[in-house]
């Protein structure tokens, strides 16, 4: 088969195989990005690549890694939700980066976030003081969740590193 028709009948094919396993696998395949979840999406986006220009590699041998990647992926979020060990292996934890209106410079530095990062993300959420907010949190995808206020439990914080030593 001619290297362009190749990639044209494989690209399709693998690309409709491809969707159709990740939309079987269910929605946290393709969740929110941290670390492993990038891990995952580089692993496919890579293996539909190689299926896409390498005439080395069969249709069954990419179908196979993905089913391979997508179930791996089900295995280990399957086994973090029943085992702390594997969870805090896979996931990362949210991280107290601004507290009660104060910076949390030694956090901040642990984590590679800087003061202008917590200010933009407080600018965001329409808050013009810092001193003002309750809470800053990094996220285990790295986005920030700004709380403008305490709660009466402040339950939301749970699991969040470094709340215990404010």
């Amino acid at each position: 088969m001619h290297p362009v028709v190749h990639t044209l009948v494989i690209g399709v094919i693998s690309y409709l195989v491809l969707i159709v396993i990740i939309r079987l696998s269910g929605k946290r395949t393709l969740s929110k990005w941290n670390a492993f979840d990038f891990v995952v999406t580089i692993a496919l986006g890579s293996t539909l690549s190689t299926a896409l220009v390498s005439t080395q590699v069969s249709l069954a041998q990419s179908i196979t890694a993905f089913v391979l990647i997508v179930a791996l992926q089900f295995a280990i979020t399957f086994t973090s939700v029943r085992s702390r060990r594997v969870k805090n292996l896979v996931k990362s934890q949210p991280t107290l980066l601004l507290f009660q209106g104060r910076f949390r410079a030694e956090t901040m530095a642990q984590e590679r976030v800087v003061d202008a990062e917590v200010r933009a993300a407080i600018r965001e959420n329409g808050i013009a003081d810092v001193e003002r907010v309750y809470a800053v949190v990094l996220e285990t995808d790295g986005t920030f969740s700004v709380i403008p206020e305490a709660g009466d439990s402040d339950s939301a914080l749970q699991g969040v590193a470094g709340l215990l030593t404010s």
